[in-house]
């Protein structure tokens, strides 16, 4: 008795949760948040809110503001959001598709309070039923008949599709859910002949794992400019090794075309130069590391080379086109070099060997993916199927005559174009038995 009654009270509240303004308020504290974060630069180190939000840096750590979509409160809103379309799924849409599946026959004017519109009557002659029949089969209607009632119907898909609406939005919100459990996001700056791990990581969902075995080689680095001398695109080769095993897969990316593997994807995003090489006398070997500036929005990368206590000289480049500009300690340029050409400090042989660039890549796993983007796919078409019009006729004996009455939930005026050629279409057919009929009155004469 008390499993029964604590089944009742789960019942009840579960039924609750279809209330339509309860997940109308909640679809809105979604969308709240997510123009929150939309607004609020989010992942961002939290010395950056203290700059340029320090008014608000409180109510930003207090809430989680900085990583909205990662917060413990949205994803409870989806998951309350889940359970109230489940429950409206469960208690309104399965019913009422189990009501528009049952056959509803009408046997006299007394039952018509299911439909919306009292068609005509017709002659009740022998084969008036068949003809209606034939009639409602070519305007695409099923149609089930029992004792002197016909009843038809069309467009049950238009009654089915909302439930499907909500299990796409049920996966979606799942999906979500998911990938915030078991997705990994990692950031990694490679010099261009290295060997990285994975292991900078950004965000790790609390059941995500990182696949140990892996590891990946940068072979190549390039960038590829325009005309102007902007960057048009940058390009890296990786090489990706399973288990210590030979090559398992070696593709070039770029911005806009990642390399997946092992459901691990991997994201050209940025790019450094890391350090020069030099050689001195063709005999000795050292490298020469850079330092990023910015001065005026112009982007280059320094490194200071000291010849003698009281002297020295630096190192300039702003591109990776193979040109080095060598200047003195009062910032004037003395020199500009190329790639392998040899120059002379303090009667000393130096040889610029190459510069050693480093890719920007971020990896990710989302296991999640697939769960989503297939809620959208099912979203969208079954929210266009859910535009079909979902109509209904009853046909019945009426004395002398057969009344024909029907409904339909929208698109009226395809519904009043169907009543029309289903009665040119009985007409025809009881034109047609008329001429049969006296053919055959002729020929017996």
């Amino acid at each position: 008795m008390n499993n029964f009654n604590l089944k009742n009270f789960f019942w009840k509240i579960f039924k609750k949760l279809a209330n339509l303004n309860l997940s109308l308020f909640i679809l809105f504290c979604i969308i709240f948040a997510c123009i929150m974060g939309s607004i609020l630069e989010q992942e961002q180190d939290m010395v950056y809110y203290k700059i340029n939000y320090s008014n608000y840096l409180s109510l930003i750590e207090f809430w989680g503001l900085d990583h909205i979509f990662r917060t413990w409160w949205f994803i409870f809103l989806l998951f309350i959001l889940c359970l109230t379309l489940i429950s409206c799924t469960i208690t309104a849409q399965m019913p009422s598709l189990k009501n528009a599946r049952r056959w509803k026959f009408v046997y006299s004017q007394k039952k018509t309070y299911l439909s919306k519109y009292n068609i005509g009557k017709y002659s009740n002659s022998n084969y008036s039923s068949i003809n209606f029949i034939y009639s409602l089969i070519n305007s695409n209607f099923f149609v089930f008949c029992r004792n002197s009632s016909l009843y038809a119907y069309k467009g049950l898909y238009g009654r089915i599709a909302p439930i499907f609406v909500h299990l796409s939005i049920i996966a979606i919100l799942l999906g979500s859910i998911y990938g915030f459990f078991c997705s990994f996001v990692l950031q990694e700056t490679v010099p261009v002949g290295e060997i990285f791990h994975l292991k900078n990581l950004v965000y790790s969902g609390f059941y995500s794992t990182l696949e140990s075995s892996l590891f990946a080689h940068v072979d190549d680095f390039y960038i590829k400019y325009y005309s102007s001398g902007s960057v048009e695109q940058f390009f890296s080769r990786l090489s990706l090794y399973l288990n210590t095993q030979s090559s398992s897969i070696s593709r070039l990316i770029y911005v806009n075309k990642p390399l997946i593997f092992n459901y691990i994807t991997f994201y050209q995003t940025d790019w450094n130069i890391n350090a020069l090489r030099l050689s001195l006398n063709k005999s000795y070997f050292f490298q020469q590391k850079f330092f990023k500036k910015i001065d005026h929005g112009q982007v280059f990368w320094a490194s200071t080379l000291k010849l003698t206590k009281s002297k020295k000289v630096l190192f300039i480049v702003n591109s990776l086109d193979n040109k080095v500009l060598i200047c003195n300690d009062d910032g004037l340029i003395v020199k500009e070099v190329l790639i392998g050409q040899s120059f002379y400090l303090n009667s000393t042989s130096f040889c610029v060997e190459s510069i050693i660039p480093s890719t920007g890549l971020q990896i990710k796993s989302d296991p999640s993916i697939f769960i989503v983007y297939f809620g959208f796919f099912m979203m969208i078409i079954t929210t266009f199927l859910s535009y079909l019009s979902y109509s209904q006729i009853w046909i019945y004996d009426s004395v002398s005559f057969l009344e024909l009455v029907g409904s339909t939930n929208r698109a009226t005026l395809f519904f009043e174009q169907d009543v029309l050629f289903i009665d040119q279409m009985y007409c025809y057919y009881v034109n047609l038995k008329s001429n049969n009929y006296f053919k055959y009155t002729f020929i017996l004469r």
